[in-house]
């Protein structure tokens, strides 16, 4: 009981917290003490590992018989052979293998792209330099091939390990250190994003004992600040996770970081700025003081104009090569009910200026004037106003609704210039005039055929939450995130989730 009263009182729920997990298990008292899963982070990284070591040795065996066929050079054998050794190599390199990139967000594929591209700056200055007589079929074709099929393996992994975390296996266990207020929300916010795979065992609040709210969601307080490395032990987490709290200060981070380097387990601090993506970030030590340097967001400049002419040409190929399904769609639409095809609607683009954006028909004509007296059945909260069963839609408006295909038009938007691929919700000018001086910010950017909204649930997603993302986008854009969030789109759309 003596590890008990050290906590300040675990409780029941806790110890029934503590018994359900896979490690092993060892006693203190009455208490059991729960040891991490095995080396799980050690099985992820060696599947990584060798899944690449087999794309880059398919690369290499395609780029050879592109280029010699079935009865080639020995050197060129020894050249296949040695690929796969050569690429795990560079990926180790560019810290691909790190856990803390692994299984989430968009670092780990940019350091396996950016392996790709240091691996082919090396090989064409090593050929040239030395005039190797190496073929250039065989280096066109091989080395971005094991770059794209390492992408995509990369990804299917990731999926596996995603799967795992739902079903409750490879997930880190956690002990939160805050104040009640901010450990609720991590626990909303961790509930909602699952697969990054951290599991909340536990909290240390600033004054012990049980808060009902926290047992709610079955996360018992375990003790006080200077109890959490005591909670890691008894817990078995593997992780702990400090929230800013001004009562939670440098000297104490010092120490409790000492204290935790016995149990091996990792230390995460959330800065006390949120919403702001890693690219924004940069350490920047001053005097042994490290300073958390954030740079101001992107409106303007190269990036912008990268943005543009890469919008307007996906824009355009996507025109071309969907114009015929297009067609077919706006003569399904004429056919089915009365009115037009096409419909326009007013909307507030960038820093606040009108222009009209166009869609397929989705619902009766007129239904613009049947509105009002519809509002007060809205299903959702704050400015916007939408309705799952909307008497408004029609048939076919339903089907093209659900797989976001009313929305293709907008790519004649895109390619206009007064709106995005991808970008905040276009807003109507109604809602803007209701604005408040922290959303107007999302005018501030283009606003886009798709975004985080639609990636993270679209229609389900309550106001405040869908103005958090656009906010969220409009601070940290980057043309990768816009590379990431059109893939995720092409997932939601298919699925039909959260689209009314």
């Amino acid at each position: 009981m003596a590890v008990l009263d050290e906590l300040g009182g675990m409780g029941v729920a806790a110890r029934e917290t503590a018994t359900r997990t896979r490690g092993s298990t060892t006693s203190v008292g009455d208490v059991t003490v729960v040891r991490p899963e095995p080396r799980w982070r050690q099985r992820y990284q060696a599947i990584c590992l060798v899944s690449d070591f087999v794309m880059a040795f398919v690369a290499g065996s395609a780029a050879y018989f592109v280029k010699v066929g079935w009865g080639g050079r020995l050197s060129y054998i020894l050249l296949t052979i040695a690929l796969p050794f050569i690429w795990v190599g560079v990926v180790a390199l560019n810290r691909a293998y790190e856990t803390r990139f692994l299984g989430v967000g968009s670092e780990e594929f940019r350091r396996v792209a950016r392996a790709g591209l240091v691996l082919t700056a090396v090989v064409a200055f090593t050929v040239y330099a030395f005039d190797l007589s190496v073929a250039r079929r065989y280096v066109l074709v091989g080395l971005p091939l094991v770059t794209l099929l390492t992408l995509g393996e990369r990804y299917g992994v990731r999926r596996w390990l995603h799967h795992q975390r739902a079903r409750g296996g490879y997930l880190h266990r956690v002990v939160v250190v805050g104040h009640e207020v901010p450990v609720l929300e991590m626990l909303r916010r961790l509930g909602d994003a699952r697969h990054h795979g951290l599991q909340v065992v536990a909290a240390c609040l600033p004054l012990p004992g049980q808060r009902p709210a926290l047992m709610d969601r079955g996360v018992p307080v375990v003790g006080g600040f200077d109890a959490v490395a005591n909670a890691v032990r008894l817990t078995g987490a593997d992780t702990v996770a400090v929230l800013a709290s001004p009562d939670f200060g440098p000297e104490r981070l010092r120490r409790l970081a000492w204290q935790l380097e016995p149990s091996g387990a990792d230390l995460m601090v959330a800065p006390s700025l949120v919403e702001v993506a890693g690219p924004r970030l940069s350490i920047r030590p001053v005097t042994g003081l490290p300073l958390l340097q954030v740079e101001q967001p992107q409106f303007t400049g190269g990036r912008r104009i990268v943005k543009s002419t890469f919008d307007r040409t996906v824009a355009l190929l996507a025109l071309c090569l969907l114009s015929p399904f297009m067609i077919a769609i706006a003569l399904a639409i004429r056919i089915t009910s009365s009115g037009p095809a096409l419909f326009k609607q007013e909307r507030i683009g960038r820093n606040g200026k009108p222009f009209m954006m166009i869609k397929f028909r989705s619902m009766v004509t007129g239904a613009e004037a049947m509105r009002e007296d519809l509002l007060n059945q809205s299903d959702r909260d704050g400015l916007m106003f939408k309705m799952r069963a909307d008497p408004r839609i029609t048939r076919i408006g339903s089907w093209l609704r659900r797989y976001s295909l009313d929305e293709l038009p907008q790519l004649l938007n895109v390619l206009a210039g007064s709106m995005s691929l991808v970008g905040p919700r276009p807003p109507l000018p109604e809602e803007v005039e209701r604005y408040g001086d922290d959303v107007r910010r999302r005018l501030l950017v283009l606003p886009g055929v798709t975004g985080l909204w639609q990636v993270s649930g679209r229609a389900d997603l309550s106001w405040e939450e869908s103005v958090r993302l656009d906010l969220r986008y409009v601070d940290n854009w980057t043309l990768a995130t816009d590379l990431l969030i059109l893939w995720k789109t092409a997932r939601a759309v298919i699925g039909g989730d959260g689209a009314y």
